[in-house]
């Protein structure tokens, strides 16, 4: 058996927003894990493929920066984010989200307190309608099925700006805030599959290359052996007293492992649907106010657009605006 897992995040650069960390586990009962990660595109042709312009109409997983749309379009720019996360949950528990709350907790993430993520519940999907989301959710159901495949979880962590900064104000980069949730992720795996061998796959974290002392912070009871490391790849073995579990930081690891790359489409949609929430509170305060992304050059605009509404509803800045 092949317990293979991927851990994506999305938002890792912007000043407003979370940042959030994605994670999708596969079981595949009949493989060998020392045959190495295996090619689950190609496994799962029959629903699933890479690119949004697929003649069989197939769920496209990719990396979430190959999948997401310009803003200025008319359809949906987060359409095929949204279609391939919910396709898959609603394969894995037989049952679409129709809300981003839905959604949310279907992965794990709690909205925090801050008055600009309130309101209604955003109704999905955000392109189309719940029965063709049913239809792929049901198409997929069928290939995992016939090839014996099994969706393990999708999860998702989210780290607020109030978190960033009261790192920073401990000294505390924001990297390894980002690593630490994706260990956190892959603790999870770990503990939902004891009786197995794990394999991880988490998109390199920057230009580090050794990953040793922090696996060895992060799970002191473990022995952990490097198993390599390269300019791409950085391979590691740790053993517990349950069992092992393999780690491996990769560059690019969303175009090689389809679980890291429905990890990636999970963290960004995760974070696009926050942003929809605190576009939609500082809109409807401020007249043909501009949406944002929330990155650097824009996010300042958008502050400084969004100033009046922080001063009459006393806002505090250090939860909303990322000080690093």
């Amino acid at each position: 058996m092949l317990v293979y897992a991927g851990i994506d995040e999305a938002g890792y650069g912007p000043m407003l927003g979370p940042l959030c960390i994605g994670a999708a586990t596969f079981i595949l009962p009949d493989a060998d894990p020392a045959d190495g990660a295996p090619d689950l595109w190609s496994l799962l042709s029959e629903a699933v493929c890479r690119k949004v312009s697929d003649k069989k109409k197939r769920i496209a997983i990719n990396d979430s920066k190959v999948l997401k749309g310009a803003s200025g379009s008319k359809a949906h720019p987060c359409r095929h984010l949204e279609r391939g996360v919910v396709s898959f949950l609603g394969g894995l528990e037989h049952a679409v989200p129709a809300s981003d709350l839905g959604l949310f907790e279907r992965v794990g993430v709690g909205l925090p307190e801050e008055p600009w993520y309130a309101g209604e519940q955003i109704p999905l999907p955000l392109d189309g309608t719940l029965e063709a989301r049913r239809i792929s959710a049901s198409v997929l159901n069928r290939v995992l099925q016939k090839t014996g495949i099994q969706l393990g979880h999708i999860a998702c962590e989210t780290i607020h700006p109030h978190q960033i900064n009261a790192a920073a104000n401990r000294h505390e980069r924001k990297s390894a805030l980002n690593l630490a949730g994706a260990l956190r992720l892959a603790d999870g795996v770990r503990r939902r599959h004891p009786d197995t061998h794990p394999r991880v796959v988490i998109d390199r974290q920057g230009g580090r290359q050794s990953y040793r002392e922090q696996l060895a912070l992060a799970w002191p009871n473990a022995t952990v052996r490097i198993l390599g490391e390269t300019p791409r790849i950085s391979r590691y073995r740790l053993e517990f007293a349950e069992g092992p579990i393999t780690i491996s930081f990769e560059a690019e690891s969303e175009s090689a492992n389809l679980p890291a790359a429905l990890a990636s489409m999970t963290a960004k949609l995760v974070r696009e649907l926050h942003m929809m929430r605190l576009n939609r509170f500082f809109g409807v305060r401020v007249p043909e106010l501009k949406p944002t992304a929330g990155y650097v050059q824009d996010g300042r605009r958008f502050m400084q657009d969004v100033d009046p509404v922080c001063r009459e509803l006393s806002l505090n800045e250090n939860e909303l605006v990322r000080c690093v």
